[in-house]
């Protein structure tokens, strides 16, 4: 059954606020003929379209909590980092969503897996540390191929996505101290979940930390998350 945006009001909500609020943005970026935050904009409202995506082309049910963790996500990433410039004023902002991408890649992975783990069609039976393991790696993996992005657009592009930082003695990093800092926050945010999402699978969502898990795993359309595959 469908749980999304058109089911709960208080999700519809948040989706409207944030793509009139991204609209706004856009009508102001167009005025200031900044063409690479329109860009960002008009990129931010197609990202926002991704968990309806899912429910409507991949019959995967995307809970409530994840779809406005993933909206969220994105505007903060997009429209409060890039366009008002947070990467370079608020010096956590970045760690904040590299520690949010992987604790959230980790539930994507798991719950993947988890699917496939689950059907009829195939004769396998994963054990849940190795789920755990798969949501660890998968999640690591968007991390690391994130980072290759990063240093693609400042090799080719000069964008400086890899910020450069003074260090002590005056040593100029030209990018593995920001790469290196990204990545071990993802390892944080990917090792929380998948160590949530062991137990999860282990106990099928019994107790007050399966509840909270539950409200971070895809599931196909019609299925209930803590059912027992056949």
């Amino acid at each position: 059954m469908r749980r999304g945006i058109k089911r709960n009001p208080r999700l519809f909500a948040l989706y409207a606020v944030l793509r009139v609020f991204v609209a706004g943005v856009l009508t102001a970026q167009i005025f200031n003929a900044n063409w690479e935050n329109v860009l960002m904009c008009v990129l931010t409202l197609a990202l926002f379209t991704i968990p309806s995506f899912f429910e409507k082309r991949v019959k995967i049910d995307v809970p409530d909590t994840l779809e406005a963790a993933v909206l969220f996500f994105i505007f903060a990433a997009e429209i409060l980092g890039e366009v008002h410039g947070c990467y370079e004023n608020i010096a956590v902002w970045d760690m904040m969503l590299h520690t949010a991408n992987g604790f959230l890649a980790a539930a994507i992975g798991l719950a993947l897996i988890d699917i496939l783990n689950r059907e009829d069609r195939f004769a396998i039976s994963l054990s849940p540390v190795f789920v755990a393991v798969f949501a660890f790696c998968f999640s690591m993996t968007i991390g690391v191929v994130w980072e290759f992005f990063e240093f693609s657009m400042d090799t080719l592009f000069g964008a400086d996505m890899q910020k450069n930082t003074v260090l002590a003695g005056g040593y100029v990093d030209i990018g593995l101290y920001d790469t290196m800092k990204d990545l071990i926050v993802n390892f944080i945010g990917a090792a929380v979940f998948s160590a949530l999402g062991y137990f999860y699978i282990k106990h099928r969502g019994e107790g007050r930390g399966g509840r909270f898990v539950r409200r971070f795993i895809l599931t196909k359309i019609g299925e209930h998350p803590d059912e027992d595959g056949a």
